[in-house]
């Protein structure tokens, strides 16, 4: 039998397959079953079975990927991605209000000091700064209080 004539994919086996891969929202999860198509009941039933099992949580998703990309993103660049990945906005805010200052400010240092090591001045590195989603207050910090962000 070929894999035109198996029908659509059984939703949960597909859920659980990317799941094992990567976490995901869920709406990115719904987003690609309905690609593979899968039936649209069969998708609600595998993302309850799933939000059951604990394999689907859009809090622990939001947490997990804000912390990992705090490393080289600021919170606006973060808080982009979460909600195209799906996450609702308050789910997205409770997730980047637990990322502790220092560590965003430890971050745009980190960045910083890259800018400054390649010769770029500090109004080119606060502007890269910026544009990595980094707010005016902890730019001016990681940079020294006297720097002008726009």
């Amino acid at each position: 039998m070929s894999r035109a004539d198996a029908g659509p994919p059984d939703a949960f086996e597909t859920a659980l397959r990317l799941l094992t891969l990567r976490a995901h929202s869920e709406a990115e999860l719904r987003r690609k079953l309905a690609r593979r198509g899968c039936p649209p009941d069969e998708i609600e039933r595998a993302l309850v079975r799933a939000r059951g099992l604990g394999g689907l949580d859009d809090g622990a998703f939001a947490r997990s990927l804000a912390a990992q990309r705090a490393r080289t993103r600021g919170p606006a660049l973060i808080a982009r991605e979460l909600a195209a990945k799906g996450v609702e906005r308050a789910v997205a805010r409770e997730a980047l209000d637990g990322l502790p200052r220092e560590a965003v400010v430890a971050a745009a240092r980190r960045l910083a000091a890259r800018g400054a090591e390649s010769g770029a001045g500090r109004r080119v590195v606060a502007a890269r700064l910026l544009r990595r989603g980094f707010p005016g207050d902890v730019i001016r910090e990681a940079l020294g209080r006297d720097v002008e962000v726009e």
